[in-house]
């Protein structure tokens, strides 16, 4: 493998989501092998204080990297160790697979998209489209329409999460640190939560987090919550049968290939993660969906005009010499 070819798949592969747009991997390269690293001093104590999130979020990375090196026509095998490092192997392939440019190009394209959604319902062919995403038993994945008792259920479950989260000053200062008020904030750091999107516009910072500190409260981050839920399509909430890094792993796996897949579909898709984050929460959510498995991430899917991509730091920030 050279250089060129491991740079291009690296570049692929941190764009992929993560907590706060923490961008938690690092990257060694070696001849025909290439070591996925969680990056620890990107954890979030407060929100994500067993770093299931971040190992979720180097799920995500592992699978952009399966595409791209296929994409540069690469097999590629991995190594998941219980500490969350990953090697990822790479072969030369005897044949191109044209179909892997399907899912290699939303790649880019996919985002997460905050706004307020169109109503319109997702087919029931797409959503079977979707649902076959997860090849692996330890992971399972739950789509829930609007309109059904499940799906209400998550919503309270949601706003819930919020009067815990919000009331909780740690939490939101820890918040607060990730955010990007201006462009100038976004473009010095090249992570983080962005203003734009959010939709806000480019504002002095002083007036940004002004405005900030003001909507950082239950009552305005519910209404807002509500909102959205409620014009979105389905809940998707997905689980691990083990709450250990290997699972998180490979949920993050199913999870990106998911968003991938929906993407590809024109679907539309935000973290709604705050139920699985809180434990008690979290317990009571799974006995009330009579989950065989242990909830971790939530999202609500639908249709809904582009938002803004979050900005990504240097590629040589991820890199060990």
């Amino acid at each position: 493998m050279n250089k060129e070819d491991a740079l291009f798949i690296i570049e692929q592969t941190v764009k992929a989501p993560s907590g706060h747009n923490t961008q938690p991997w690092l990257f060694g390269i070696e001849e025909n092998c290439i070591h996925i690293y969680p990056d620890i001093s990107k954890c979030l104590p407060i929100v994500d204080p067993d770093n299931r999130e971040l190992f979720v979020s180097l799920g995500c990375a592992v699978e952009n990297f399966f595409w791209a090196a296929q994409k540069r026509g690469y097999n590629v095998t991995f190594d998941i160790r219980k500490d969350g490092e990953v090697f990822a192997i790479l072969t030369y392939a005897k044949e191109k697979n044209d179909s892997v440019l399907e899912m290699f190009n939303q790649i880019s394209e996919r985002q997460t998209n905050r706004k307020i959604y169109s109503g319109e319902r997702i087919s029931s062919d797409v959503i079977g489209e979707l649902e076959a995403v997860s090849w692996t038993d330890c992971v399972g994945l739950h789509l829930y329409p609007n309109r059904s008792s499940s799906f209400d259920l998550l919503e309270n479950y949601v706003v819930n999460g919020n009067i815990l989260q919000l009331r909780n000053k740690a939490f939101k200062n820890e918040l607060k640190n990730w955010m990007r008020y201006n462009r100038k904030h976004d473009r010095k750091t090249k992570d983080g939560l962005s203003y734009s999107v959010f939709g806000a516009p480019d504002l002095p910072r002083f007036i940004s987090e002004l405005v900030m500190e003001i909507c950082l409260n239950p009552r305005v981050q519910n209404e807002s919550d509500r909102k959205k839920i409620k014009s979105s399509s389905h809940f998707a909430l997905f689980t691990v049968s083990e709450n250990d890094i290997v699972d998180w792993i490979m949920l993050g796996r199913v999870l990106q290939r998911f968003l991938l897949k929906a993407t590809q579909y024109g679907i539309a898709c935000a973290f709604m993660n705050q139920p699985c984050e809180i434990a008690e929460l979290s317990v009571k959510l799974r006995q009330d969906l009579s989950l065989s498995g242990y909830p971790v991430i939530l999202l609500r899917v639908g249709y809904a005009l582009p938002a803004a991509h979050s900005l990504r730091r240097p590629l040589s920030c991820f890199i060990e010499e």
